[in-house]
């Protein structure tokens, strides 16, 4: 009975938590503009919170990727 209870607890709990944020690829954020956009903007309007974030940590690798192609292509690379 203990056990059931305890179950039932977590179940409870894990219901009540915050969703989580999808958290998006590299290659996901490089391939859609809108997107890599958006998260970088809430990115950088709250560094405090969001900087370490898995999000806002492959927004910014995707947006270095794609200056890179970017550059690539204007030294005719």
């Amino acid at each position: 009975m203990r056990w059931f209870l305890s179950g039932a607890a977590m179940v409870f709990l894990a219901a009540c938590s915050p969703q989580t944020e999808k958290t998006y690829t590299v290659d996901e954020l490089a391939a859609d503009d809108g997107l890599l956009a958006k998260i970088i903007g809430e990115c950088r309007n709250n560094p405090g919170e969001l900087r370490d974030t898995p999000n806002c940590r492959n927004a910014e690798a995707a947006d270095g990727k794609l200056r890179l192609e970017r550059m690539r292509k204007s030294l005719g690379g």
